[in-house]
């Protein structure tokens, strides 16, 4: 059974690509995002409490997204892609520990690689287009710095565990799509 990390910045093309892969392998998608913008959606008081962080440009604390990620693992039959998720070594180390607890492991994690001038510019278009609050260039540049500083060491502790994989995300959204799939594929 596949569970893969689809792993990069805000922008990185994680939303799209993650839909091409849960259709090519029936994975279940969890995107800590979609599951966060459903809390805010309902104008639950987790949602209300989650909109203020993410309006600031800030991650949402790992207890609230572990709880969430937990059920989903426990409830899964075919297989998951994570998306968004782990966004810290803490949360690396959790989501390993949730997988064995269920009798799993990880295939890999796929990480999309991006120019940061690329990944603003992406976003700032997609502010346009969704209109969601939390792209902005400010919240957007924060969000950027949030990520190098706290996200980005996932990468390391999935390297130091030959399970991470570096794929190009610059370009046409098919050839990257393939570049992931043959590394999925080699892993399997």
């Amino acid at each position: 059974m596949l569970n893969i990390i689809l792993f990069g910045a805000p922008g990185a093309g994680k939303g799209t690509q993650s839909d091409l892969l849960v259709e090519r392998y029936h994975l279940n998608h969890v995107s800590t995002g979609d599951l966060l913008r459903k809390e805010i959606a309902e104008a639950t008081e987790l949602g209300k409490r989650i909109k203020s962080i993410m309006d600031s440009g800030s991650l949402v604390s790992d207890d609230i997204v572990v709880e969430m990620i937990e059920k989903v693992i426990a409830n899964d039959k075919n297989g998951i892609l994570f998306d968004g998720f782990p966004r810290n070594v803490a949360q690396a180390e959790t989501l390993d520990r949730l997988l064995q607890k269920h009798g799993r492991k990880l295939t890999c994690m796929v990480s999309l690689d991006v120019p940061r001038e690329e990944l603003i510019r992406r976003m700032l278009e997609r502010a346009k287009v969704s209109g969601r609050s939390d792209d902005n260039e400010e919240t957007i540049k924060n969000r950027l710095k949030e990520y190098e500083a706290k996200t980005l060491p996932v990468a390391a502790y999935y390297e130091s565990k030959g399970l991470h994989v570096k794929v190009n995300g610059f370009g046409d959204i098919k050839e990257i799509s393939s570049a992931i799939v043959a590394e999925i594929e080699k892993r399997k």
